[in-house]
């Protein structure tokens, strides 16, 4: 089990706790209210506790609200990327996985398939893409946009619970 080095979960207020974690879950500290709103005790002070508790509530959501969830993320290599409109927590997964580093033609491949999949599925790709490349990122982005709708909206709320353990595990 791992810590937490810069914060202590079961000692802070509800209104500290949704400051701490409102932006583990992009853009839906609703995640972090309903987390807080289970009980404070030191289990949560365990990373791997608290990312269960918060992966739970999502998974345990209604439709809608996981829906709205999916679509709080941008396109990878999107036009929100391209002009420095994420927040600070996507910029850093973008750039970890090279995709600043985007030749001309991948920035238009991903915009393609950023254009496709949303037609699509009437959401945006989501993958946690720290670890991976964008030569792995357009990989997966490739072989899921033929993926059946209920397929892509479990494998997104799975990766949704997967960017949200990397960044509590910056904490």
């Amino acid at each position: 089990m791992s810590t937490f080095q810069t914060v202590k979960p079961s000692t802070l207020s509800r209104d500290a706790f949704v400051a701490a974690f409102a932006d583990i879950y992009e853009h839906s500290p609703w995640v972090a209210e309903k987390a807080f709103d289970l009980g404070q005790d030191a289990s949560i002070d365990q990373i791997e506790t608290l990312h269960q508790r918060m992966s739970d509530i999502l998974l345990s959501a209604d439709h809608t609200s996981q829906l709205a969830l999916i679509n709080a993320h941008p396109d990878l290599a999107g036009k929100a990327a391209v002009q420095g409109h994420l927040t600070a927590a996507s910029t850093e997964e973008q750039s970890g996985a090279g995709i600043h580093q985007c030749t001309a033609e991948e920035f238009q491949r991903f915009t393609e398939l950023n254009d496709a999949y949303k037609a699509k599925f009437k959401f945006p790709f989501i993958m946690a893409v720290k670890g991976s490349n964008r030569h792995q990122i357009l990989a997966a982005f490739e072989t899921r946009i033929h993926n059946p709708i209920d397929t892509e909206f479990k494998c997104a709320l799975a990766e949704i619970n997967k960017i949200a353990l990397f960044r509590l595990l910056t904490l």
